[in-house]
């Protein structure tokens, strides 16, 4: 199982900080949430990829169908580059919400979860250095071969982890052309294990990525592991340690990241 945690919040520098004690303190990946506005989540990965040297990096998550996904694709594949290949794109439809800002983009669910389907065609088009796509919500076309060829990604295949809740065949049927899923609507170890096995008789791979969330308690690593543990049994690959209670950025909740992420993950006692 492999160790990420989210940071809350921040400003700029203090969530760099973060990052570079998360690497150091034996993490294996540090995730930054997309807000509607405030600090830029790829400028802030960008700036992360300089300072660390082996920490899996991304979002947590991208509202895909809210962005240019061909702008997107460039994000990642900068930050891909500068990072030597350790990014990774979480992505979603976006959380209809007050803090949203009435700028007019699409809300109906049923068209962003289309617009997101065609915006993972576009950016795995752009990565593989295609030029052209022309999809129901999206059409792009670059004359210059050149610009396609240095905006590819160091990885392969960069893994995109999508949101997907069980047990909806449409929402499932999206992660098996992604690398991983980010379970919504809560559910526990037995419903991971259903939907596990719903995904590989269907053609995921084995090494296909399932997210669990939580917190736990940094100063008692027994407990720790006892919380994280049915999560690993159940085949999550990845454990997320997350602080999701406003507010995020109080000078409270910075005091608390900082030293759970200084204590370590919850790893498997030896």
């Amino acid at each position: 199982m492999n160790y990420g945690v989210i940071l809350p919040g921040g400003d700029a520098p203090e969530q760099l900080q973060q990052a570079v004690l998360a690497e150091q303190a034996g993490w294996d990946g540090v995730f930054v949430w997309e807000a509607a506005s405030g600090v830029d989540a790829w400028s802030l990965l960008a700036a992360i990829a300089a300072a660390t040297t082996r920490i899996r990096i991304g979002t947590m998550l991208t509202p895909l169908p809210w962005r240019r996904p061909w702008k997107v694709a460039s994000q990642v594949a900068t930050v891909d580059q500068l990072s030597a290949g350790r990014a990774v794109l979480g992505i979603g439809v976006g959380a209809i919400t007050t803090d949203l800002p009435l700028t007019g983009e699409a809300t109906d669910l049923r068209e962003r979860a289309a617009m997101m389907d065609d915006g993972i065609d576009l950016m795995r088009t752009i990565w593989a250095g295609g030029t052209s796509h022309h999809g129901p919500h999206y059409d792009y076309e670059v004359k210059r071969d050149d610009l396609a060829e240095v905006g590819r990604p160091v990885q392969q295949r960069v893994p995109i982890w999508v949101v997907a809740i069980w047990p909806r065949p449409k929402s499932l049927h999206r992660v098996l052309k992604c690398d991983g899923v980010i379970p919504g609507h809560g559910g526990g170890p037995d419903e991971i294990r259903q939907m596990r096995a719903w995904l590989l008789e269907r053609g995921a791979p084995e090494t296909l990525d399932i997210l669990a969330e939580g917190e736990t308690p940094g100063d008692d690593p027994a407990a720790a592991w006892a919380q994280v543990s049915p999560w690993a049994d159940a085949g999550c690959t990845w454990w997320m340690e997350t602080r999701w209670e406003m507010p995020h950025h109080s000078a409270e909740r910075m005091h608390e990241i900082r030293g759970r992420i200084a204590a370590g993950p919850p790893r498997s006692p030896a």
